[in-house]
């Protein structure tokens, strides 16, 4: 294959840096010598590539398109290792258009061997490479499809496509697309592409190479770094990939700090190591994050057990950092609850905090918008007063605009019975604890009324009221029935076969494991009951522990396969409880 000084001068430059990079790893004890195989990847010059390209009489194999030419070149460190090229008998017409298209006439391909005879060649040749074409999707495909048709395996191959690695690298400034014709005269190749398999092959390679040599100079070494490449990646993200290098292949929660070692941000993942590699080579292209890379000196890691004690770890770590990149869970404590007070003729409040004083609660609310919502569905179905006076008044009110509405039963004119009243409240109470059916009704009732007034915006308006009850009603329930249990311990078998252990009391985590595959199972389940955290029961609905957290955990006793080793207590939900009713919203 011939070759521009241009490109043979980027070829050499690319073997020089890659020389003197293997002699400075070998001589120097910095970090690039030391860094294991999984960190680096797959270096590019170790690799074998195929860059294929495919002519055909049509778009798609699935519409009756036949491959009409193979051609392959073989490259690795930037030198030639071999050319495939073949015509193939489509033993179907080729359109005119196709023929003035590619020059390629069925006189041509009549003596041509098929595609049968063809493909077991091609795959012999593309044996252990890289696949790549221009615009991948198409030509794999018809391998594929031609595979499928004559039960032959597809290998595993890796493919990468330069038109999206084109679209990451070359702007609009330099070419106003990204066609293989407009990127061979941006790298200087000496092949025109002329939709001839062969010549088009060879001209992607000049583009693989011209964007491997801009892509090397912003440290993309490695196969795994090119396939993810991003351009908004900035060059300085890229420089601190070493603060991943001593991170652990495990579960756990890792922290982003700054020189002064203030905490920026505070994530989870399953792989430590290879989550937080990502935020310096690979796909992470929000602004925020690119900011706050830019601020971090040191990645701390904090290795769990199991994938649900690094979430649990991690809301607890935000809560207490409260870390400025990080947009949720930084404020816990800041909840809102109604409440239904305990006096001689209660009410309904809107409150911060559970008090132990044997009242009921709603909640909590990550919002006073959503929570006043729901106080109003209340105030809707029951005529509880809304006055925040102390009952009885001596001398009595007069009625004040609800009761004359027939909102309110008027306890301050003492127009109603204690025993009326404690009635209405037993239902209040009902619909807080256990059943919304009332609420519901009410509400739907009303909204059937509107529309047939179509007065929609207003029934909209009562709906949102109606979806904030249910779903704070629901998700009291759930988080009181877990919050009861002074002892919950489950296992679950881990897709590595191992079983994971979860101690959990009053709604919190008090201690994750993962039971040794030699170890007797029993014993370690006891032994990490007796070293859990000891946990006291936190007063009303709410568990000992965030709201967030425990539902974190009840979405893992909720998952497929997992067993109850011991239950202290009743771990309940109401039968006819919101959860029914917000499950269809």
């Amino acid at each position: 294959m011939g070759s521009t000084a241009a490109v043979r001068e980027a070829r050499k430059q690319m073997r020089a840096r890659a020389v003197a990079r293997r002699q400075r790893e070998q001589t120097t004890g910095g970090w690039e010598a030391q860094r294991g195989f999984d960190e680096l990847g797959r270096p590019l010059r170790d690799l074998t590539f195929c860059v294929v390209d495919l002519e055909t009489t049509g778009n798609s194999p699935d519409n009756g398109g036949m491959i009409t030419e193979i051609g392959a070149v073989k490259v690795r460190g930037g030198e030639v290792l071999g050319e495939f090229q073949t015509l193939v008998n489509p033993h179907t017409g080729i359109p005119a258009s196709i023929a003035v298209l590619t020059g390629i006439t069925n006189s041509m391909v009549a003596s041509a061997p098929r595609i049968e005879s063809v493909l077991p060649a091609f795959l012999e040749f593309a044996e252990g490479c890289v696949l790549v074409a221009h615009n991948a999707p198409f030509d794999i495909g018809f391998l594929k499809h031609f595979a499928a048709q004559q039960e032959r395996p597809w290998p595993r191959f890796e493919v990468l496509d330069t038109v999206k690695i084109a679209r990451r690298v070359i702007s609009r400034d330099e070419t106003p697309n990204h066609k293989l014709g407009s990127l061979a005269r941006v790298f200087g190749s000496p092949t025109a592409p002329d939709h001839r398999a062969l010549h088009d092959a060879r001209a992607t390679v000049d583009v693989l190479h011209g964007m491997m040599e801009r892509l090397g100079n912003l440290g993309v070494l490695t196969i795994e770094d090119l396939a993810a490449f991003s351009a908004k990646v900035t060059t300085a993200q890229r420089k601190k990939r070493h603060l991943a290098e001593d991170l652990p292949h495990a579960p756990g929660v890792y922290l982003f700090k700054d020189e002064r070692g203030r905490v920026l941000y505070i994530g989870t993942s399953k792989d430590l190591r290879t989550r937080v590699r990502t935020y310096f080579t690979a796909s992470e292209t929000r602004s925020r994050m690119g900011e706050m890379v830019g601020l971090a000196a040191t990645v701390q890691a904090i290795e769990c057990a199991t994938a649900l004690e690094a979430g649990v770890r991690e809301l607890r770590l935000i809560a207490e950092h409260k870390p400025p990149y990080n947009r949720r869970s930084r404020r816990p404590e800041k909840m809102h609850f109604v409440k239904l007070t305990r006096e001689p003729w209660p009410r309904l409040s809107l409150v911060k905090q559970v008090l132990d004083d044997d009242a009921d609660y709603l909640g909590p609310f990550g919002s006073k918008k959503i929570a006043e919502q729901a106080l109003q569905a209340l105030h809707d179905t029951f005529p509880i007063r809304q006055c925040s006076d102390r009952l009885p008044l001596l001398p009595a009110k007069s009625p004040c605009v609800l009761a004359e509405l027939h909102r309110c039963l008027s306890p301050c004119d003492r127009s109603t019975t204690t025993e009326t009243y404690a009635d209405l409240v037993g239902r209040v109470r009902e619909a807080l604890r256990h059943r919304p059916d009332e609420v519901v009704a009410a509400v739907t009732e009303r909204l059937d009324d509107l529309a047939g007034q179509e007065r929609f915006e207003e029934a909209a308006v009562h709906r949102d009221r109606m979806t904030s009850y249910l779903r704070a009603a629901a998700r009291t329930q759930r988080l009181t029935g877990v919050a009861r249990l002074s002892d919950l311990t489950a296992i679950r078998r881990e897709d590595d076969g191992r079983w994971a252990v979860h101690v959990v009391r009053h709604g919190r985590l008090a201690a994750a494991g993962v039971i040794p595959r030699e170890a007797n199972a029993h014993a370690y389940v006891a032994d990490l009951q007796l070293s859990a955290e000891t946990v006291l029961d936190a007063p009303g609905p709410v568990p000992a522990a965030s709201a967030e957290e425990t539902e974190l955990v009840l979405r893992w006793l909720e998952s497929p396969g997992v067993r109850l080793a011991h239950v202290e207590g009743d771990w309940t939900c109401p039968v006819g409880g919101a959860g029914r009713r917000a499950a269809k919203i």
